[in-house]
């Protein structure tokens, strides 16, 4: 395993993460899930991402019970607050109340007393941005947070988070946390640029685009029994992507990977990790045998000529 530097800070994350959403505390057992955090763990992943509004909560209590019995030194965990998490009209959001509340319930469900990495989970434009990062600038000060992040966040909106941090000395936004794959290269063109000039690493998610790009899928009237495509919980993230058009590309880089005699999952993975501002690229691995496949993508580099190929594929 390879790791890389976080954005301006001092830790290093491994190039290959392991998340929960849509999978711990919800469709996968707990006791397959705690094996999958384990293999994760002896591979050499150092990097866990959860949320609170992962199966509400469930998920954070799978994460932090299979972690809890490594040194807290050992891993860098995030969790996230935003998404709405009760009834009530403060039950949602980037509120001081809300912040400060789902931290507390966070710790709580993960049996940890910091996370490493506390993400915004999306912007919130009903709360200043000043009441936002000061509320976790004071968790930084109390040793609940060590790094700030922001996730799904645009260009202009961690401006203004930098901005208002540098204006009033807050602790800055370091790591961002959007899609991007191979069929979703949107933070190209002004996530990346301002990131790069600004100290911020992606740890992006979905890099293999909700599993089509492991190449299982072979057309959508025959989806293989038990995967994503199958469940009624998941399937709706994947209509845009699950179409024939996909599928033929992915056909297509199959051979290229084929040529490299690696899978198509180790092939995407490595191209998300051509990008230097990727910190690492967080798998949603639902089984043991997932997460050995997608670590061996960690420190392949994919020579100009291989790109060139994939790019006229992906074009």
């Amino acid at each position: 395993m390879k790791y890389r530097k976080l954005g301006r800070t001092g830790i290093k994350v491994s190039e290959i993460s392991l998340g929960s959403w849509l999978t711990y505390g919800n469709s996968t057992e707990n006791d397959t899930a705690a094996s999958t955090i384990e293999t994760a763990y002896e591979l050499g992943i150092n990097s866990f991402d959860t949320a609170n509004v992962y199966a509400r909560g469930e998920a954070e209590k799978v994460v932090g019970e299979a972690l809890g019995k490594y040194p807290r030194e050992s891993f860098v965990l995030a969790t996230k607050v935003f998404g709405q998490m009760g009834d009530g009209p403060n039950d949602k959001g980037l509120s001081r109340k809300h912040i400060i509340e789902q931290l507390h319930a966070s710790l709580k469900r993960l049996k940890m007393d910091y996370v490493d990495i506390y993400y915004c989970h999306r912007y919130d434009p009903e709360t200043p941005i000043d009441e936002t990062l000061r509320t976790i600038d004071d968790l930084v000060r109390q040793g609940k947070v060590l790094y700030v992040g922001v996730s799904e966040w645009t260009a202009q909106q961690i401006q203004l988070g930098l901005g208002t941090a540098d204006k009033y000395l807050l602790d800055r936004i370091v790591v961002n946390q959007p899609a991007y794959n191979m069929l979703n290269r949107k933070i190209e063109s002004e996530i990346i640029p301002f990131s790069e000039a600004n100290g911020i690493s992606q740890i992006v998610f979905s890099p293999l685009a909700q599993g089509v790009l492991t190449g299982k899928y072979k057309s959508r009237e025959n989806l293989p029994e038990g995967s994503r495509a199958t469940d009624p919980k998941a399937n709706r993230f994947m209509d845009s992507v699950l179409q024939d058009d996909v599928l033929q590309k992915v056909a297509k880089l199959e051979e290229v990977a084929n040529s490299l005699d690696i899978s198509v999952s180790q092939l995407a993975l490595a191209w998300v990790l051509r990008q230097p501002n990727v910190a690492s690229a967080l798998i949603g691995a639902t089984r043991p045998e997932q997460v050995e496949e997608n670590v061996k993508a960690s420190g392949i580099t994919l020579t100009e000529e291989t790109t060139e190929r994939i790019e006229a594929i992906l074009a």
